[in-house]
């Protein structure tokens, strides 16, 4: 079988390099990718960028694939995967209808009302007034959400209510601008990736991001800073008690209202003393989730895929996974997430300590009129260390990542330090 991959981040590099793990997969095309996946893919240009249906579309018959996976939220909510699907190819990735889970919070909400799913109170405003009127009813912390499509950074959790109707304030003046203002939920944050084929969901291994940009969670969100998994610290039957009670329930009522879900449903939680309780809905693989989560599945990635794609799930064998873990650390760019600076060479990525247990996935990325190295984006490299204990996979990731060069780059020092000095506990 040959795959298509749409998509140039991190997440992609970690989707097409367990891809090329798997025995049923001949040959991976990535469209457009980056230098690192082109090492182990073959790249293919997107001129009219990932939201481009016919272009993706003329890819795969050119290539005859047996399956296209799409990665990023945009071309899923722009209807990539439908035309995929309409053209006759197998596409992991849910239908633009489908993909509202994620292209609209108030559509979520909707939908979690309907199906009696946990999560937090909220209010979907749509002018400065109603905003004023949610955050006095809520309180502070002050969460607010814009509703559309924000690449991980349309989120403001803060204390102060003027930098609440600030970013609601720039969110409404969006185009069909709409706003959430939700209650803020304590406890631990967990993501868990949920593979469905429209009535089948399969759980994959919970793991943990950090979304602000730097330690002690201070600063501004981001796309994602860094991951781990396993969650030793988490509840026994965590992810099988998040698909019966929220994952499946979703996929269920999604069926009933004739807009099946099929891809990936990732199900960002918060442990609070009421129980897990939905934060957010994504509808494809989270990154940096992905790169720690995918390093430790043992189970044929493609074949996973393709049964989610052709609705066989429930037919597919239990995952396997490995017993060890795993760290994804995330190398930036200066003055992201700002206004990162780009042209500058990664050097370093050769000859890397500790690998093979250590490893780079490219993210923001490019090769110059030159042929060298430089960074593209804002978050540019995830360093990934794995090991038999989580101190040993921190040690190793950050040993790569203190190797890597790029000018004026930042990073993470805490990624799962607490959960490595057992300090993360779920409220009883």
């Amino acid at each position: 079988m040959k795959v298509l991959v749409i998509g140039s981040g991190a997440r992609e590099h970690a989707v097409v390099r367990a891809l090329a793990l798997d025995p049923a997969v001949d040959a991976v095309v990535a469209a457009p990718g980056n230098p690192g996946i082109e090492a182990v893919a073959l790249c293919e240009p997107l001129p009219g960028g990932v939201t481009d249906a016919d272009a993706v579309v003329d890819l795969a018959r050119r290539h005859d694939v047996g399956l296209v996976v799409v990665g990023p939220e945009a071309p899923l909510v722009a209807g990539v995967a439908d035309a995929v699907r309409a053209a006759g190819f197998a596409c992991f990735g849910p239908s633009a209808e489908a993909a509202r889970l994620e292209g609209s919070k108030a559509f979520a909400k909707e939908v979690m009302s309907a199906a009696d799913v946990p999560t937090a109170m909220a209010h979907v405003c749509t002018n400065e007034d109603e905003v004023a009127e949610a955050l006095d009813a809520l309180g502070a912390p002050h969460v607010v959400k814009d509703d559309g499509l924000a690449a991980g950074k349309g989120v403001v959790v803060t204390d102060d209510r003027a930098a609440a109707l600030e970013h609601a304030r720039a969110c409404l003046a969006k185009p069909d601008g709409r706003v959430v203002v939700e209650e803020f939920l304590d406890g631990p944050e967990v993501s868990l990736f949920c593979v469905c084929d429209g009535q089948t969901v399969r759980p994959l291994a919970p793991a943990q991001d950090f979304k602000r940009v730097g330690d002690g969670d201070a600063g501004p969100n981001t796309g994602g800073m860094g991951a781990y998994s396993p969650l030793d610290w988490a509840p026994a039957g965590l992810a099988d008690d998040v698909v019966a009670r929220i994952a499946q329930p979703v996929v269920d009522e999604m069926a009933k209202r004739g807009t099946p879900f099929a891809g990936v449903l990732y199900v960002g939680l918060a442990l609070t003393v009421r129980g897990p309780r939905v934060i957010e809905f994504n509808v494809r693989f989270g990154d940096p989730e992905t790169q720690v989560v995918l390093d430790r599945l043992r189970t044929p990635l493609g074949q996973l895929l393709l049964a989610a794609a052709e609705g066989r799930l429930a037919e597919a064998e239990p995952l396997r996974w490995s017993d060890e873990h795993a760290v994804t650390v995330v190398v930036a760019a200066r003055d992201y997430p700002a206004t990162p600076h780009t042209g500058d060479p990664v050097t370093g990525l050769d000859t890397l300590p500790g690998e093979p247990d250590a490893y780079v996935l490219h993210a923001g990325t490019a090769r110059d009129a030159d042929g060298v190295l430089v960074s593209s984006g804002g978050r540019v490299l995830s360093v990934v260390g794995r090991g038999a204990t989580l101190g040993l996979a921190r040690a190793r990731a950050y040993a790569a990542v203190d190797a890597v060069g790029l000018d004026g780059s930042h990073h993470r020092r805490d990624i799962a330090e607490r959960a490595e000095r057992g300090e993360v506990t779920v409220p009883a």
